[in-house]
């Protein structure tokens, strides 16, 4: 199913004109749909079918309070990276025994409230974490689960501000110190070794990669099992890629044949944590033109959007595709850079686009679901958009504009 489609020239998302959203809510606004992320869920479920597995959402995607929900329901897991995810989780109604918990800098608050919610396993990345958490665990008399995040040095062929399986990267355990560290953590009094966990990055179009990072976690986890450490489960993390622009990343169907393939006939539960292919494609940001700016080199389309409600084109250069919520055939569409207010030169949504744009106009900006609203801020003193979810024909409020009352709020100024 097309969740977002043109009938008689005007976008829809579901059964609901984008331009009705604009004129409820205004615009910055981001739009989900309920059925996207349910298909995406459903697909990637079913082609894991074949063998035991939880799908643990990737909650930095985007944590709006309604999509963590709109997930449980699914029945999905969580995958969390700050003790802020894990109270959104739980404010949703989430199982936290379906909780897991990764990230390089996990405090010693982050631990405690992790453990006395009782989440399903610790993905720890370093010696030194290994050791505070089995301290913080005994403070608690409490045993805390652990799966080891092995970085295994393959190459993700991704950006390199979203690679995090190599060498150099900051995350996870050199994949040949894990047998050493897998001992230690078996002889800690307040530790249960429960899982192994990998994940080599974000925006994954190559199944290549992936498959050289599985084969080289179950040779890991055999090897575990020879030395009298059999596991649990293993997490063979995320990083699904989507279209935004001209890529063509592995289909659910691809993906899980994969891996349910290398899993079948073993003991382990599998264990995998999407973020972008749940939500990427389900959500638009809405934005209305504000001026035609023609300049001596080239046009400018500028909009009420900016880079602190979208950063990924800003800090990736990533592209979106950029679409007329109404089609005017009528004009002629002309080569123009779609820029926002924020005074940064880098402050631009879409480069080198050609479109039919006038003032008033509202513009789709695609593939906004995932990394859009969870990345955005106040910068230039600017409120945050709203958020919505359409399921049909419905739509709900999921999240407040901003207001510039609220931006002030916690502030002090001194007598």
């Amino acid at each position: 199913m097309n969740f977002l489609h043109r009938r008689a020239d005007r976008l829809h998302l579901e059964e609901v004109p984008l331009a009705r959203l604009a004129e409820a809510y205004g615009t910055p606004l981001y739009a989900y749909s309920a059925a996207a992320l349910s298909a995406a869920y459903q697909a990637l479920d079913q082609a894991l079918a074949p063998v035991p597995h939880r799908i643990c959402y990737a909650v930095k995607a985007n944590p709006n309070l309604a999509v963590l929900r709109h997930f449980a329901r699914l029945g999905a897991g969580f995958d969390i990276v700050s003790g802020g995810e894990l109270a959104r989780v739980l404010a949703a109604g989430a199982d936290p025994g379906r909780v897991v918990f990764s990230g390089v800098g996990k405090s010693r608050t982050e631990m405690r409230a992790a453990l006395e919610a009782g989440i399903h396993c610790f993905n720890v990345e370093s010696e030194a974490e290994l050791a505070r958490l089995d301290l913080v665990a005994g403070e608690l008399g409490r045993a805390a689960p652990v799966s080891l995040r092995v970085n295994p040095d393959v190459d993700a062929k991704t950006h390199p501000y979203i690679s995090t399986g190599l060498r150099q990267n900051k995350f996870g355990i050199p994949i040949e110190d894990a047998p050493r560290l897998y001992r230690a953590a078996a002889g800690l009094a307040h530790v249960r070794v429960v899982g192994l966990d990998c994940h080599i990055g974000s925006q994954l179009t190559d199944l290549a990669p992936m498959a050289d990072a599985a084969d080289r976690v179950l040779a890991l986890a055999d090897r575990l099992a020879q030395e009298g450490m059999p596991l649990e489960h293993i997490d063979l993390g995320g990083g699904l890629g989507i279209r935004y622009r001209d890529e063509t990343p592995p289909n659910a169907a691809a993906y899980g044949a994969l891996l349910a393939g290398r899993m079948q006939g073993r003991r382990e539960t599998l264990l995998v944590e999407p973020g972008r292919y749940l939500v990427g494609n389900a959500g638009v940001l809405l934005t209305r033109v504000e001026y035609i700016k023609r300049g001596a080199e080239r046009t400018f389309v500028i909009v009420d959007a900016a880079m602190n409600d979208l950063l990924r084109p800003a800090l990736y250069d990533a592209w979106h595709a950029i679409e007329p919520v109404e089609l005017r055939p009528e004009r002629t569409p002309v080569p123009c850079d779609v820029v926002g207010p924020v005074c940064e030169t880098s402050d631009f949504l879409g480069r080198e686009r050609v479109l039919a744009a006038a003032e008033g106009d509202l513009l789709a900006i695609l593939s906004a679901g995932a990394y859009g609203m969870s990345m955005s801020s106040t910068y230039n003193s600017r409120p945050r958009p709203a958020e919505v979810m359409v399921t049909g024909n419905e739509i709900r409020l999921i999240r407040e504009r901003d207001s510039i009352a609220s931006l002030m709020a916690g502030e002090w100024l001194p007598d």
